[in-house]
């Protein structure tokens, strides 16, 4: 793999993580770019349709894709066994990301287990093995190409089908985040195939919704100190 591909694909993950936040800047603006650097790079051969929108359209088919909360876009809301469950699949992502440095700050705050965090940080791995490739550091390039595969095979392998097979049933039909997720999904099974992670697909219907416990309050949470902070 060369720096120039490890740098497209960074760029892509990048454009998908700030594209599936709710939009604070046009990013119907930047589909052209994305598209050029997939067809030059020869990573991909699909391309994004995506029609134009403005600002105040992409929030509002944000609003009505994801709702306020936008809990369909965090990873331990897709069929844990127990609400238990959640704290250890938090703690395994804090562990990725600590391992690696993964501690970026700005005014954009989400859980560990959001779609755009972990996209960021398969952006980040990408960068990061970039510059081992200059440096001409085999060792760290193949570290960060195999924390790659680790984290797609036991994070967004598991549940991104579900997630987009959500995201269908609510986004508009003629809206941007449907062929958003369609783009992503096709690219996300190309990057599993390239670092020699299967891909099987989950239906949807036969995934139970996490349980939440009752007693549970924002109060008595302990997420805030668990938050990864991320700058879009």
């Amino acid at each position: 793999m060369t720096k120039v591909s490890a740098l497209s694909r960074a760029q892509v993950y990048k454009f998908l993580a700030d594209a599936f936040l709710y939009p604070r800047e046009n990013w119907t603006e930047d589909v052209g770019l994305v598209n050029e650097i997939v067809q030059q790079s020869g990573l991909f051969p699909h391309q994004l349709e995506v029609r134009h929108a403005t600002l105040d359209e992409l929030q509002f088919a944000h609003r009505h894709t994801f709702g306020i909360a936008g809990s369909l876009c965090y990873e331990t809301e897709y069929g844990l066994p127990h609400e238990y469950q959640q704290s250890q699949e938090m703690a395994d992502l804090a562990g990725f990301y600590k391992a690696f440095g993964f501690y970026t700050g700005g005014d954009v705050r989400e859980r560990p287990d959001h779609i755009a965090v972990e996209l960021e940080f398969m952006c980040m791995l990408a960068l990061k093995e970039a510059y081992a490739l200059e440096q001409g550091n085999d060792i760290n390039a193949t570290i960060c190409s195999e924390a790659q595969s680790k984290f797609i095979a036991e994070h967004l392998v598991k549940w991104f089908s579900l997630f987009a097979q959500s995201l269908k049933l609510n986004a508009q039909p003629d809206g941007p985040y449907l062929p958003l997720a369609q783009f992503a999904t096709q690219y996300l099974q190309l990057e599993a195939n390239r670092l020699g992670v299967k891909w099987t697909p989950r239906d949807r219907s036969k995934v139970r919704h996490t349980p939440f416990d009752p007693d549970m309050s924002c109060a008595a949470c302990c997420m805030p100190e668990q938050r990864v902070q991320i700058e879009m």
